[in-house]
């Protein structure tokens, strides 16, 4: 398997904005930020597709294994944001002083070094306790990598039931997540992952508590929530790609599991195509041939998922890829598709609510 990695590789690629995020260098594992270049927005007026077609230059890490190429986003370094990024964005602020900057850089800052301590105390737990018991690592890692999804729709139900937003397009790819990693958990289950009761009780009771924690982070900064989501998303990515590197040959001579073949090959596709936000749908149709074909898979949607999470970190421009017309992902000429008037977190959402008369939401 080749591997060619470059941080400088990607110096001169544009990516959609919906991945662009406000962070710090980070480094966990071997993911780690390198955005030495200024990044460039366009606006609305100079170019319609606001949401999906503001574009910027990051440097990002290319994984290529013969022919296929999965690419992996990274976070940045809050000093290259624009402090005016939200300018004339419906419902930002309008204090772009450089004190406000300063402090919301801070924040960001505090948020990410938090999710990393977390990250690496739950990657130094599991590195012992599962060296070299692979589908029971692999089991752990997919019952606590679909909890945070099943936390973010309680808190949107719950937003919704108070009347403060309505996001349907959150909603939907939400759900799709969690709907590939309950088939990642049922892959790991029918290789014998959870076979010994202890594995069981370990990721099913670290699962409950990272619901409630989830959940809460989700309530007070959805952005620290959607990184630590990131955090997480990376690592499995890294597990993932690991294994596949030094297994490759054993894997390939082994079937692939039936649960496996069910979900990426046959019936009806629209939820795997629904959390990949990064491109349009039909566009990944994954082959099925042995067990390295289904643990190859299982890695991609992890990248996958890590670009959903990024593009999550900035409010108010996640849509679902079903949203788009056809022609949207080939035309430039759409029309500017503005952000819908919402919340974020439940501060704001309160604010908003006493601010607002309810006869002047949407």
């Amino acid at each position: 398997m080749a591997v060619s990695i470059s941080s400088n590789m990607a110096s001169g690629v544009l990516l959609p904005a919906p991945f662009f995020k406000k962070g710090k260098d980070l480094r966990f594992s071997s993911l780690q930020c390198n955005s030495g270049s200024p990044i460039r927005l366009s606006n609305c007026a100079s170019n319609p597709r606001f949401s999906r077609k503001r574009l910027f230059q990051v440097q990002a890490t290319i994984l290529q294994e013969d022919d296929e190429k999965v690419l992996v986003e990274k976070s940045f370094d809050p000093k290259s944001f624009p402090e005016k990024e939200r300018e004339g964005t419906p419902g930002s602020s309008t204090d772009d002083s450089p004190s406000s900057s300063g402090f919301e850089k801070w924040i960001i800052k505090l948020e990410q070094s938090v999710n990393i301590f977390l990250t690496d105390s739950v990657i130094k737990i599991l590195d012992t306790l599962y060296h070299d018991r692979h589908y029971a690592r692999f089991y752990v890692l997919e019952t606590i990598a679909r909890v945070p999804y099943f936390a973010f729709m309680s808190v949107l139900h719950m937003y919704e039931s108070f009347g403060w937003w309505r996001r349907a397009d959150y909603l939907k790819v939400h759900f799709a997540e969690s709907w590939n990693e309950m088939h990642h958990l049922l892959i790991m289950e029918e290789l014998g992952g959870n076979s010994w009761w202890f594995d069981r009780f370990l990721a099913q009771h670290i699962a409950v508590f990272y619901y409630f924690m989830t959940a809460c982070m989700y309530a007070l900064s959805p952005r620290m929530a959607y990184h630590f989501s990131e955090c997480v998303e990376s690592h499995a990515f890294e597990t993932y790609d690991k294994f596949i590197k030094t297994q490759r040959e054993e894997l390939k001579r082994l079937p692939a599991p039936a649960v496996a073949v069910r979900y990426y090959t046959e019936g009806d596709l629209y939820l795997f195509d629904e959390f990949q936000t990064s491109r349009p749908p039909n566009s990944r149709r994954p082959k099925i041939e042995n067990l390295y074909d289904v643990f190859l898979n299982i890695r991609d949607d992890e990248a996958e998922h890590c670009k959903t999470m990024k593009a999550c970190q900035t409010h108010g421009t996640l849509r679902s890829p079903h949203s788009y017309p056809d022609s949207t992902w080939e035309d430039d000429d759409s029309g500017c598709v503005l952000p819908e008037a919402d919340c974020e977190g439940i501060v704001d959402c309160i604010k908003k609510s006493v601010r607002d008369p309810p006869a002047n939401k949407r």
